[in-house]
């Protein structure tokens, strides 16, 4: 059987792959997995969060059911972001937290994933074994070992935008706040999503001018038509406010990509080189070193490393990211899509802080977002996914590893190629970067043609 867990959690199509009953299920497993026995004799607890998907409400209601069954009493704090469950699991001292929420996917769909205490991401190793007990039964408590469930949204939200705007507008000693954002026009994209009060509400105590659209929702307009997945509407929105940049979130608002005061975008490549220089700037960037991806592009590591700026690169995914910065004591990571992991205020990737921290920065530098970006210029990409091919002879078919050879030979220090398979589908995904786009193009396609000639199925 395929793995139930994907590199973000469990993901399907709500009330069909993901149902009700497999939310009750996994909530009873992952309290027997990631419940460890308190020897105080007081009550475990944990806490679950959701996007504004309108399937979350059973969702949550049925893993609730099955955390509070398995003895942990649960706190729903309601629609929060992603990394604002990580960070409240990590202040409040509970022994997990969950998400229900399937991001920038469209609105039939939802997901599951949970943070361990500290408020970190579950190893693949601990989601095995939640999916080797999921469905079993056992010794469960009964009459006052049971759980029991508590909803408390505001004082969970307003805790979460609290440690936010500290990250950039720390409260002084005489209890007034600094607001360091002041004069700055910014135009958020909330994706109608679980973002949607918390961003506008933090960039506005921090100071900006906020113009605020699409945060109306309504349980099916998330990501519609919307946020970082489709910014058209920002890129517009941003030119005629006159706004000195624009943000755009994602579902659960894990990510930010953003939009100069052109209407450019600026993606997660060039948000985690600003950010970089910046902590390099106040001697906060560990071992002056960036942890990256295999999709960031190389024009981001060569202007980062004629700034002194190392690159450390990782499989595609967030956690693996973090597994990476913990192991090496590293203090910024992320990826192009626009997640950005600041260890100095979070476990995860959380888009609102990108936000703040990169509007900050605009500040701090006296520069616009576009000139920040014009130092970590990208250079021409190809993506040609090759289809219904034996994926995982992609690493050790002789005649593709020489074509792959040749290829960078031709490249040299301008350019690279690489092969990635997908986790989910026979496929393998053929990406080139070069000086021009024509030459991208050229690499891609005969790159692509090697793979299908000799890993057809």
């Amino acid at each position: 059987m395929p793995r139930l867990f994907g590199t973000d959690g469990v993901r399907g199509l709500a009330n069909r792959d993901l149902t009700a009953r497999l939310a009750l299920d996994l909530g009873d497993a992952a309290v027997r997995v990631l419940g460890s026995r308190d020897q105080t004799g007081g009550r475990r607890r944990a806490l679950i969060g959701r996007d504004t998907r309108v399937s979350g409400d059973f969702l949550a209601s049925a893993l609730a059911a099955g955390m509070s069954a398995g003895g942990f009493d649960v706190i729903d704090v309601g629609i929060i972001p992603t990394p604002g469950i990580a960070y409240l699991t990590s202040v409040l001292n509970v022994e997990m937290g969950a998400v229900i929420s399937a991001s920038h996917n469209p609105m039939p769909d939802n997901g599951i994933k949970f943070f361990a205490r500290g408020g970190f991401k579950l190893p693949d190793s601990k989601e095995d074994d939640i999916e080797k007990v999921l469905g079993q039964d056992w010794d469960r408590p009964t009459g006052k070992d049971v759980g029991r469930v508590s909803h408390d949204t505001v004082t969970a939200t307003n805790s979460y935008i609290e440690h936010l705007v500290d990250a950039v507008a720390p409260m002084g000693a005489d209890k007034t706040r600094p607001k360091p954002l002041a004069g700055l026009r910014i135009v958020a994209d909330c994706a109608n999503g679980a973002t949607s009060v918390v961003a506008p509400e933090a960039l506005r105590q921090a100071g900006a001018d906020v113009v605020v659209i699409n945060a109306s929702p309504d349980g099916y307009n998330i990501n519609k038509h919307a946020g970082s997945t489709h910014p058209e509407q920002l890129q517009a929105m941003v030119t005629a406010s006159k706004a000195v940049m624009g943000v755009a979130f994602d579902g659960d608002a894990d990510r930010c990509l953003a939009v100069d005061e052109d209407g450019n975008m600026v993606n997660g490549d060039q948000i985690m080189g600003i950010l970089a220089r910046a902590k390099q700037r106040d001697g906060k960037l560990a071992n002056n070193t960036l942890v990256v991806t295999v999709m960031s592009n190389l024009g981001l590591k060569l202007a980062l490393r004629d700034m002194g700026i190392a690159t450390v690169q990782t499989a595609v995914g967030d956690r693996y990211v973090l597994e990476e910065m913990l192991r090496g004591g590293f203090t910024l990571g992320g990826e192009q899509s626009g997640h950005v992991i600041n260890r100095e205020f979070a476990t995860t990737g959380d888009g609102t802080l990108t936000a703040l921290t990169l509007a900050n920065e605009v500040v701090r530098s006296g520069k616009s977002l576009k000139q920040l970006a014009a130092d970590f210029p990208q250079l021409p990409q190809q993506l040609i996914n090759v289809r219904n091919v034996d994926k995982l002879a992609a690493t050790t078919n002789a005649k593709v590893q020489d074509a792959v050879e040749h290829e960078e030979s031709l490249l040299g220090e301008t350019g690279r190629v690489l092969l990635r398979p997908s986790g989910t589908e026979p496929l393998v995904r053929v990406m080139a970067e070069a000086e021009t786009q024509e030459q991208a193009n050229a690499t891609c396609e005969r790159l692509a043609q090697v793979v299908k000639d000799e890993l057809s199925l």
